[in-house]
């Protein structure tokens, strides 16, 4: 893992609203460079809102989102995707009727031709079964299978921080657990990881540090062994009372 440096992504004071219902209330977070760092919360905690605030489909009401020390919040979602942010969306959300091949170069849509080959050899590396399947249409493909090709094109972006929401909904116990092992190779080959997640404690176990949000707010923000080791972890994560 790199060293850690002034952050990659950047929520200064965040407040964003749909209509007249505020989702996310002065949100204060940052992913450095070379780091995991996970945002934990249940369902309608603001945690989806998040990522598409990184992503300019949200702009903030108020406060400020910053890519490499840079405010971006007026910037539209291409210029923010040129700057190096990529996503792997919840439920994969690939183009069904489109070849594996072709979910993967539409990945790097934004990008000149240079390296696209050899980039495409590095997620064969990484997905060998996507290779197998390059020619087949993404929907035919498996659960675990269209996760691999979600992440392989968001790869193909080259991403300085890489986005995942909700890696492990929809997959089978053993299928998570390689999902997230891809995703410490994926950070230890020099991309920043921001991951949203309802399974705290496997994301716990590969994040650097973690963020817990409840009804749009940070309730708690630690180390990811701090997290785990906080006996309030279970309140603020779950809504619990006791």
């Amino acid at each position: 893992m790199t060293d850690k440096e002034a952050p990659v992504l950047e929520f200064r004071g965040v407040n964003t609203h749909y209509g007249p219902v505020q989702v996310l209330k002065d949100v204060d977070l940052e992913v450095r460079q070379g780091e995991i760092v996970c945002l934990l919360g249940g369902n309608a905690s603001g945690k989806t809102t998040t990522l598409k605030t990184v992503l300019g489909m949200v702009i903030p009401t108020s406060g400020e989102v910053l890519l490499d020390g840079e405010v971006v919040s007026d910037w539209p979602t291409s210029k923010r995707v040129e700057q190096g942010v990529s996503m792997v969306p919840e439920n994969r959300r690939l183009f069904r009727r489109m070849s594996v091949r072709e979910n993967l170069e539409i990945g790097a849509y934004l990008r000149n031709k240079d390296g696209i080959e050899a980039d495409m050899e590095r997620i064969f590396e990484l997905f060998p079964r996507v290779k197998e399947r390059l020619s087949q249409k993404a929907g035919t493909l498996s659960g675990g299978e269209q996760q691999m090709v979600a992440v392989g094109r968001a790869l193909m972006a080259r991403p300085k921080v890489l986005l995942m929401d909700e890696p492990s909904m929809g997959l089978a116990p053993v299928l998570v657990a390689q999902n997230f092992e891809i995703i410490e190779q994926i950070n230890q080959a020099g991309t920043t990881v921001f991951v949203v997640e309802q399974n705290a404690n496997m994301a716990l176990s590969i994040a650097d540090r973690g963020y817990v949000l409840q009804t749009g707010q940070i309730v708690l923000s630690d180390t990811a062994q701090g997290l785990l080791a906080n006996p309030q972890m279970r309140i603020a994560y779950l809504g619990e009372t006791d």
